[in-house]
């Protein structure tokens, strides 16, 4: 039992007193992390041979060898559908889920034909450009092969109740589930396709007539593998 001796003590009996209690406590830690080793849970193996699902992840893939050959309109529709169509008719919600429906991000396809806006309402493209300006939508050699380059645009205007840093955040977090849904349909039908980051954006926002509020995110090049 420690006293308490003198009004300055004894320094070297209180770090003695002390000793007992760390090594109670690392005890403790010991005995906790042991407990938590104890209650891991080893999972079963993933049932990949038997799960559609599982499958298509396992095809996802990035490829930057690209066909020059134009996608069918169907294929063109299918793609456009499952990276921002409309899921729900009834309430308008989207494929790709985004932060209260705010559905900021706008869908563009730079094609041999032109530069089109994707319209989920009316499942149309719009013209914006008559040109080709699949090169100019990334700075990698293969961009201009692609049948299809998707540019992923966010509105800011449409999180205006948000802070900047949250509606970069959001765009950011939509753009990601946008893509991953081409990326599962491209492997479900065979379609090579990346996702980029190295895009001269002052460029491109001014051949495409951006808005101030409208900010490039990504961009995704589409279309059949090269032989």
């Amino acid at each position: 039992m420690c006293e308490k001796r003198g009004r300055r003590g004894h320094v070297r009996l209180a770090a003695l007193c002390l000793i007992p209690v760390l090594c109670m406590a690392s005890t403790a830690v010991s005995q906790g992390i042991a407990r938590a080793e104890e209650q891991s849970i080893q999972l079963s193996k993933p049932q990949t041979d038997r799960n559609p699902f599982l499958q298509l992840l396992m095809k996802r893939e990035s490829s930057r060898a690209f066909s020059s050959a134009p996608l069918p309109n169907a294929v063109l529709s299918n793609l456009l559908w499952a990276a921002a169509g409309i899921s729900r008719p009834e309430s308008g919600k989207r494929t790709a889920p985004t932060a209260n429906n705010r559905q900021e991000i706008d869908v563009f396809a730079a094609t041999a034909k032109g530069l089109y806006l994707y319209d989920a309402k009316a499942n149309t493209l719009k013209p914006m450009l008559a040109r080709d300006i699949r090169e100019i939508t990334g700075k990698q050699a293969f961009v201009k092969e692609a049948a299809v380059n998707l540019i992923y645009v966010a509105d800011l205007a449409k999180s205006s109740a948000a802070s900047e840093g949250d509606k970069t955040l959001y765009a950011a977090a939509a753009t990601g589930f946008i893509s991953q849904n081409v990326y599962l349909y491209c492997a479900s039908e065979g379609l090579a396709t990346v996702v980029r980051a190295s895009i001269d954006r002052p460029a491109l926002a001014e051949i495409m007539k951006l808005k101030p509020t409208q900010k490039i995110i990504l961009a995704q090049s589409v279309g059949y593998p090269k032989k």
